[in-house]
């Protein structure tokens, strides 16, 4: 593993591939992303199974597949399921609180105080889907100006407005000041801005970003760009661990965004990481409760998985994995605790079942033996 110089790691964001050993404590026992999803027609993973996907512990009804990579499942120590917690363990930090949620919504004292700073009013303050909160709040807010305020399971506060009402420029402006509100006993993992446009039912841009707070520990993010290495952020890396470690990044507005993004990096010289997540999963499709979606979207990442490793050099590897489920035949809307995957490929690597580790930071701890080499 010494002649390492490149780690490609990319989060599959809510793959979950079943029961984490408390899914029981969250609510969420028998949720197994994966396996819903294997069950549409839209599903065909050939090159994730061509290099061993089913022979991560739990996936082998997915079929029989040569054994190409390291592979194994994680389960998340931090006392958490969303996509701060997920990530931040992913980067060697692990929570043992989970970060507050406000499923009743949020104290008016914080409203209030944002109403102040920003000049507009709040209209919501709910847990809501984000595509059924515009439709019903949508038509008020282009009336009034006021911004709409709503959460959900996870820990979140998200701001949406029509893109003609308040440009996104000025929304990120907004939820800077609602992400230096939510400190201490109200310091929700992300503030998320959420514009819209067009007409009633009206329809969400692309525009989204995300306000998280910073890792309470440095990662090996903060590791590897202390000594020196490239540590790129490809989608909302960036704004997850707040700029924190992250000496390169760049936004995408959807998967294939995302994966164009992750080849162009490729294509490129640099020495270090290239840290990727892939959101539509989760965001599009896990929330959204759509099967066939979802299992479209595996397949078009496992086409385009094939290109990626054949056009990786002497000194790349590739690490895939995922920050917790969202199975989208569960109940409800919500993230799902589950284990992830992990697969690993490169020339240097010898193919290996690894079976079940706990921790999501082994991840982190591969990367700093892959490239810090101490």
């Amino acid at each position: 593993m010494s002649n390492i110089k490149r780690v490609f790691l990319i989060v599959l964001d809510s793959c979950g591939i079943g029961d984490a050993p408390d899914a029981r404590d969250f609510g969420d026992e028998g949720a197994n992303t994966v396996k819903s999803i294997s069950e549409s027609k839209q599903f065909n993973i050939k090159n994730l199974l061509s290099m061993g996907f089913s022979h991560i512990d739990g996936l082998s009804y997915l079929g029989d597949g040569a054994l190409k990579c390291k592979v194994a499942r994680l389960c998340e120590k931090s006392k958490g399921k969303d996509t701060t917690i997920g990530h931040w363990e992913i980067a060697g930090v692990v929570s043992e609180k989970p970060l507050p949620t406000f499923p009743e919504g949020f104290p008016e004292s914080i409203l209030k105080e944002l109403s102040e700073k920003t000049g507009r009013g709040v209209i919501c303050n709910k847990a809501y889907s984000g595509t059924e909160v515009i439709k019903d709040y949508g038509e008020e807010h282009l009336k009034t100006g006021d911004l709409i305020a709503y959460t959900s399971a996870d820990s979140v506060f998200q701001l949406a407005a029509h893109e003609s009402i308040v440009p996104p420029g000025k929304l990120y402006e907004y939820c800077r000041i609602a992400r230096e509100i939510l400190v201490g006993d109200f310091g929700i993992g992300r503030v998320i801005a959420r514009p819209f446009e067009g007409e009633y039912p009206f329809k969400r841009t692309p525009n989204r970003h995300d306000f998280s707070l910073e890792p309470p520990k440095e990662t090996i993010l903060d590791a590897l760009s202390d000594k020196g290495f490239d540590v790129i952020g490809v989608g909302k890396i960036n704004d997850i661990f707040a700029g924190k470690g992250i000496t390169e990044y760049v936004y995408t507005k959807n998967n294939a965004d995302g994966m164009n993004k992750a080849a162009e990096y490729q294509s490129r010289d640099f020495n270090g990481l290239c840290f990727v997540n892939l959101v539509d999963f989760d965001m599009s499709f896990g929330h959204r409760r759509d099967v066939d979606g979802y299992a479209n979207a595996l397949t078009e990442f496992d086409e385009w998985l094939g290109g990626f490793v054949d056009n990786m050099r002497e000194g790349d590897a590739l690490i895939i994995t995922a920050d917790h489920g969202c199975d989208p035949s569960f109940k409800g809307t919500d993230h799902t605790r589950e284990c992830v995957p992990l697969v690993m490929y490169g020339e240097s690597l010898e193919p290996e079942n690894l079976g079940t580790i706990e921790g999501y930071d082994y991840i982190s701890e591969v990367i700093k033996e892959f490239l810090i080499k101490e």
